[in-house]
C-alpha cells in the first residue's frame, strides 16, 4: 500500500533480553505505525569485556522475545510485522553497527525509511562505534531516554552531529529514508541485562517474582529450561 516501508531496526546482545527492550520496540512500533520490526542479536559485540552467552542461545531467546513482542503489539492493535534476524550472528567478524545499516538498506532499498531504535545511553556513547558518523546516511535514529543516563547534548563532536540531525518531530522521519535523530522522552525505562543476569544466579526469596516482572515470560521459561546464569561465567 501507499508509501515507503517503514523499517524499525533494534538490534542488541540480548543476554538475556528483557522487558526494556520489548517495550521500547512496541513504543515505536506505535509512535511510527511500522510495517516492520527486526531484532538483531549482535554476532561478535567488540564492545563488550565480559563472556557473552553463545550466539545461538542468544538467537533462541531472541526468538521468545519475539513472541513476547507480537503479543504486546497484538494487544494493543497495532499491526507492525516482527522478524528476528540472524544477519550479524552469520557474518564473519566483529559485529558493527554501520555494516549491519548497509545490509539493511540494501535490502529494503533506497526509498524505505528505515529507523534505528535505541536508548539513550547507546547515544551518548555512539562516537565510540565504528564509523559512527555514516550511521544516518543509512537509517534515522529513534532513542528514548533512561533513568540515569539523560540527553546531554554538549559542544564536543558527538553532541555537534546530533543537534545537526536532530528533530522534534517524530513524523520528520517519516518523510525521508535516513538522516534524523528524534529524541523520545515519553518512554523511561531501566533495566540492565547484566544486572539481569546477576540476579538470576540468586537464591533470594523475592527472586522469581522480581524476575517476573523484569523478563517475559516467554523468554524466562527459556532461560529456565535452558539453565542459563546459574553459574559464575
Amino acid at each position: 500500500m501507499g508509501g515507503p516501508k517503514k523499517i524499525g531496526v533494534l538490534g542488541g546482545t540480548f543476554d538475556p533480553p528483557h522487558w526494556a527492550h520489548v517495550r521500547l520496540a512496541a513504543h515505536f512500533a506505535s509512535v511510527f505505525q511500522l510495517d516492520q520490526l527486526l531484532l538483531i542479536p549482535s554476532g561478535q559485540p567488540w564492545q563488550k569485556n565480559a563472556e557473552i552467552t553463545s550466539a545461538e542461545i542468544r538467537h533462541q531467546l531472541t526468538l521468545a522475545a519475539a513472541k513476547a513482542l507480537a503479543r504486546v503489539l497484538c494487544d494493543t492493535g497495532i499491526a507492525t510485522r516482527i522478524a528476528v534476524d540472524r544477519m550479524e550472528l552469520d557474518r564473519p567478524g566483529p559485529s558493527y553497527a554501520i555494516d549491519t545499516a548497509t545490509e539493511i538498506r540494501q535490502r529494503f532499498g533506497a526509498d524505505a525509511c528505515i529507523i534505528w531504535l535505541m536508548g539513550s545511553d547507546s547515544l551518548m556513547h555512539l562516537d565510540t562505534w565504528h564509523d559512527w558518523q555514516r550511521l544516518l546516511e543509512q537509517v534515522h535514529l529513534a532513542v528514548a531516554s533512561r533513568p540515569g543516563s539523560p540527553f546531554h547534548i554538549d559542544t564536543s563532536p558527538l553532541g555537534q552531529w546530533i543537534q545537526g540531525h536532530q528533530t522534534p518531530n517524530a513524523h520528520d522521519l517519516e518523510n525521508k529514508p535516513s538522516g534524523f535523530i528524534y529524541l523520545d522522552r515519553h518512554l523511561d525505562i531501566d533495566l540492565s541485562s547484566t544486572l539481569l543476569r546477576q540476579r538470576l544466579k540468586e537464591k533470594t526469596p523475592d527472586r522469581q517474582g522480581l524476575l517476573a516482572e523484569q523478563i517475559p515470560p516467554e523468554v524466562l521459561a527459556e532461560v529456565v529450561n535452558l539453565g542459563l546464569y546459574s553459574q559464575s561465567r
